[in-house]
């Protein structure tokens, strides 16, 4: 059994706005192993600036995993503890080379075509009009639930499109998430979730900064708006930890990026202790091509999910990977009609 890494530089189709700044591309890596004739392919999903192995040694050390390939799944990721996007790049191709160099990790009624996966249309941030664009086109798309980034622009701009919206859309008809990338300031974030609440919204993400539990936990105590953990759990890597977060600030969701947290083993860690608490949650992508997209989908239709999920970041990229993977009236569905393109 060997093992190598690959770069990867995604292209976005258009920058995308965020409050931590406009995203032009994105760096992916690749780890493929072969053993045998077989080969195995999985995606290490790192964004730069908020990942938590957003570190100088990060390519040393998917080298060194590589190099140490032998020791198989469960020591390599022990090893990786402060890497969570190589314990999922190295879940994924060790699933992929048992499914004999396919990619289909988890079979399902979703890999075979005949389920789909309810999700989110996301708009990014930009000008009034600009995101107005994107609503319509995420409506005619089929979406009934789409998710707004806030907390880059005037504010008043902000709820003014949120209010256009509802002019045309009730609660029934679109549900609709915001996600202020904890753009918020402590003092002011009280009395900006009271004004988001008007406009009946589904949850805001990530309201105020990481790592200010207890003004987090008061927030979650007072808000009128449901609010979701998102990079609050990044970097969060011990088990006790991870429930002294939830008991503290004990949030009415939390928000799981698979290659963020230590991907399918630690997402599973963090669902049974929402579980526990009656916390809900619900999984998203965060900017991996289709080759951790496919992972994240099929390990996420596993879940037996209802309420739709971040997994629609597959379109975004001029040069994605090929894949059966499409988004069709508002859901993730897998076209067995379609083929894979990997060709590193």
């Amino acid at each position: 059994m060997k093992a190598t890494y690959k770069q990867h530089i995604l292209n976005f189709k258009v920058p995308s706005g965020t409050s931590r700044g406009v995203l032009k591309t994105k760096e992916t890596w690749y780890i493929i192993i072969e053993d045998e004739g077989k080969r195995g392919i999985g995606e290490c999903g790192i964004l730069r600036g908020l990942s938590a192995d957003d570190r100088p040694d990060y390519e040393a050390q998917l080298q060194q995993t590589c190099n140490n390939i032998e020791k198989g799944l469960d020591v390599l990721y022990n090893e990786n503890v402060e890497f969570p996007s190589i314990q999922i790049g190295l879940e994924m191709a060790f699933k992929s080379l048992e499914a004999n160099s396919t990619f289909e990790l988890f079979p399902s009624n979703f890999t075979k075509g005949n389920d789909t996966i309810p999700i989110n249309g996301l708009i990014w941030m930009g000008d009034k009009a600009f995101m107005n664009q994107q609503i319509k086109q995420k409506i005619a798309d089929g979406f009934d639930c789409i998710k707004m980034k806030i907390g880059a622009i005037d504010f008043q701009t902000e709820l003014e499109v949120l209010k256009g919206i509802r002019q045309n859309f009730s609660e029934s008809d679109i549900e609709i998430r915001v996600d202020a990338n904890g753009a918020f300031t402590i003092d002011s974030a009280l009395e900006k979730l009271q004004r988001l609440s008007d406009f009946k919204l589904h949850s805001i993400e990530q309201p105020i900064k990481p790592n200010q539990w207890e003004e987090m936990a008061n927030l979650c105590d007072k808000t009128p708006l449901p609010i979701a953990l998102d990079e609050e759990l990044i970097g969060v890597f011990n088990d006790d930890r991870k429930q002294q977060l939830l008991n503290t600030i004990n949030p009415q969701y939390i928000i799981l990026k698979p290659s963020f947290i230590g991907g399918f083993k630690g997402s599973d860690t963090w669902i049974t202790l929402a579980d526990k608490q009656n916390i809900g949650w619900w999984i998203t992508s965060a900017l991996e091509s289709n080759v951790g997209l496919n992972g994240i989908a099929q390990y996420t239709y596993l879940k037996e999910v209802t309420m739709p999920q971040g997994l629609g970041t597959g379109s975004l990229f001029t040069n994605n990977i090929s894949s059966p993977l499409i988004v069709k009236n508002g859901t993730l569905q897998y076209d067995t009609n379609l083929n894979w393109d990997f060709n590193f």
